[in-house]
């Protein structure tokens, strides 16, 4: 049986090394790597990504942009994990679980952009509510996120795991304070409103695992709800989504010692949808791995739909 040929072009990053790491226990693919040697040199690159039935690029924008274009075999199917085509009308956006609207557009694409682990979060919280017409499209949204450091790349990964460093960086640390976070254009576009919202990611000192959080002003919402109410929404949302799980409301008691761990999800392409509050004030909260539904599992199981495969298939 004919395998597909993948590439990953900047397989030595860390969501290409993981591509290739659930990759290389699957009997149906046969993994391109590029001499380390010649992973620069243009003509040996676009011989790779010529070469293969899909191509994921983990490289920074404009490296994949340089790499989208110096492919010119119309079948090969790209899955760009930057975001450099993020909120681009010609690529489809890589979350299939938002409606069926976006799952048929994957499939039918050959060219996907992978979405951020934060934007993940978000926008699998908001475009329903917005759908839905709970929030209006100008609603003024909040998101507080946290992650743990793996999802800065190498650069901060060597930054944390620097012994020179281990003090300083004991304390979770807000970031991207000028709050023009790369996630921005994405969590706008592809939620559905009108304005990005107001995001506070916070990098802690573990190495994987992140929590994303929008809290709700009931009295401003579209609809009259409650907690409870948006949760029984979530949960007839994606209801049949094999890769999302959505807690009753305030399950507090499920979780060790009343608090919500954001590594539950490590290691897995599941996102969890947990609903806090009352009648006055609601938390809506995503658990995910950023290395997994947040970027290497998300690229997969988008390829798998891409290819018309079982979309749990190798995750």
């Amino acid at each position: 049986m004919a395998k597909y040929k993948i590439f990953a072009d900047g397989q030595e990053g860390t969501t290409g090394l993981e591509i290739n790491e659930r990759l290389i226990k699957r009997s149906d693919v046969e993994i391109l790597k590029i001499d380390p040697d010649k992973r620069k040199d243009t003509e040996e690159r676009k011989k790779f990504l010529n070469g293969a039935d899909v191509v994921f690029l983990c490289l920074p924008d404009d490296a994949a942009k340089e790499s989208v274009s110096l492919i010119n075999n119309p079948a090969v199917k790209v899955i760009d994990c930057s975001t450099a085509h993020r909120v681009d009308d010609n690529w489809a956006y890589g979350i299939p679980e938002l409606s069926a609207a976006h799952r048929r557009s994957i499939a039918a694409s050959k060219r996907v952009s992978n979405p951020g682990c934060f934007a993940t979060g978000f926008n699998m919280l908001m475009y329903p509510l917005v759908n839905g017409s709970f929030i209006r499209p100008d609603y003024p949204a909040a998101c507080h996120a946290l992650t743990g450091y793996s999802g800065g790349g190498k650069k901060l990964i060597g930054i944390y795991e620097s012994p020179d460093n281990k003090q300083k960086l004991e304390s979770p640390c807000f970031y991207s304070l000028n709050l023009h976070h790369k996630h921005l254009p994405e969590m706008k576009k592809h939620s559905g409103l009108l304005n990005p919202p107001l995001f506070t990611p916070i990098v802690c000192n573990y190495y994987r695992g992140m929590t994303v959080a929008v809290p709700l002003v009931c009295q401003l919402l579209n609809k009259k709800t409650d907690a409870e109410g948006i949760a029984a929404y979530y949960k007839n949302y994606y209801e049949g989504q094999k890769f999302v799980k959505v807690y009753p409301v305030n399950s507090q008691d499920e979780f060790e010692w009343g608090y919500l761990n954001a590594q539950a999800c490590n290691f897995t392409n599941y996102i969890e949808i947990l609903v806090f509050g009352d009648e006055k004030q609601i938390l809506v909260t995503a658990r995910l791995d950023n290395l997994g539904k947040g970027a290497s599992g998300a690229a997969i199981q988008n390829m798998n739909i891409m290819l018309g495969l079982d979309e749990t298939y190798g995750l």
